[in-house]
This record gives structure tokens, sequence and C-alpha cells, in this order.
């Protein structure tokens, strides 16, 4: 098993990771089923052939509760299974984080587009617009700094994430090795 993490995955919103094995895609798939429902206790998911989403399980819930999506592939030219893990919150909390950066973006250019033209014409038409993008600028920054601090919050919980998809390979890997039986 050879697992994979840059540096920028620690910087972006939604660090991934990727594990290189020698399991099947099959295999894998039947054997996280049940590597789930030994520890139900703790986690909770939804696993099929394409995407297995994984959750923690909290007495509290937050807005940017983790969820692991673990996708897998065959990579061709290493003729390895390749799981690929992706941290994140709930799917709608993601959305609404992306849709408040695309139009704080948005309206950012649109207020400093106006402000610099008015400004090369030597115009006094539009006196907020140079107020509006500082105000795009710190909102921008604000929606920024609620996503770090919810992935913060949430990093006890991406650990566990992360181990329960690490120890579910070294696992199988193991049973494979002594020639246990897993499904």
């Amino acid at each position: 098993m050879q697992i994979e993490a840059n540096t920028i995955d620690h910087i972006r919103s939604r660090p991934r990771f990727k594990i290189y094995t020698d399991i099947s895609r099959e295999e894998y798939i039947a054997y996280l089923k049940k590597f789930l429902k030994e520890r139900t206790e703790n986690f909770e998911g939804n696993i099929n052939q394409e995407v297995s989403l994984i959750t923690v399980r909290t007495p509290q819930e937050y807005y940017w509760k983790p969820n692991l999506s673990l996708r897998t592939e065959i990579d061709s030219e290493e003729n390895k299974t390749v799981i690929r893990g992706i941290f994140g919150p709930a799917a709608a909390v993601w959305t609404f984080f992306m849709f408040l950066n695309f139009i704080f973006g948005i309206l950012l250019m649109f207020a400093i587009t106006i402000w610099y033209v008015e400004k090369q014409i030597k115009s006094n038409d539009y006196p907020w617009a140079f107020t509006a993008s500082i105000v795009m600028l710190l909102l921008l920054g604000l929606t920024f700094s609620v996503a770090r601090i919810g992935r913060w919050k949430a990093k006890k919980e991406m650990k566990q994430l992360r181990e329960f998809a690490e120890e579910s390979v070294q696992q199988f890997e193991r049973y494979q090795a002594a020639g246990v039986e897993t499904t």
C-alpha cells in the first residue's frame, strides 16, 4: 500500500489523498461494506460501486461535519487500484459556500471594473464602486474564514475518517496475505 498526499492537499478546503493498492476494485468495495458494518458505533455511510460516502457519528451536528468520499479507480500504468479520498462537508454546505464565493467574486470584479473605468474617464458618477469592492473583498474573506473555522473544528473527525480509510486497506491486505476469506 502506498499513500500519497501533497502539500497543496493540506491548503485546499477539501483535502485529498490517494492510496495505491494491489486489491481489486470489486474486492475492496465488498470488504469496505463489511468493514463499515463492523464499525457502526463510530461510522455510518453509503457504499456503492462508484463512490462511497463515510461520516463519523457525533453527538452534535454542525455545518462543516466532514464526509469522506472514497472513489476507486484502476491505474492502467501501474496496474493497481487507486482509492481517492476527498474530505469535505455535506454536498449542500459545499455548494452553498461555492455559491457565495462565486457571487462575491463576480460582484467584486464588477465593482472594481466600474471604479477603474470611472477613474480612467475622470468621472464621479459611481462613488460607491470602491466601497462596494472593499465590502465584497471582506465578504470573500469572511466566507473563506468561516470555511477554515469549520474545517478546523472538524479536524478530529477528518483524522478518524483518514484512519478509517487507511485501516480498511491495511487490514484487507493483511487478510489477503494470510489467506483469510474476507467476504
